[in-house]
């Protein structure tokens, strides 16, 4: 996931044992993560208060 804009956002990842929280800050780096799970893994994304710009992610493999 990468960010592009001001501020920083919070990646979520539920349930907490197919991955852990990640800041995002906004300012083109990649934040890269593997999500593991049998389930249904819910993502979410929030953005910081004042934050603005644009996200985009990858999913690689299911």
């Amino acid at each position: 996931m990468t960010c592009v804009g001001r501020g920083s956002a919070r990646l979520t990842i539920a349930p907490t044992t197919s991955g852990s929280d990640a800041p995002v800050p906004c300012d083109q780096s990649v934040v890269q993560q593997r999500i593991k799970g049998d389930g249904e893994v819910r993502i979410d994304v929030s953005g910081a208060k004042g934050s603005t710009g644009v996200l985009a992610w990858q999913i690689n493999t299911l």
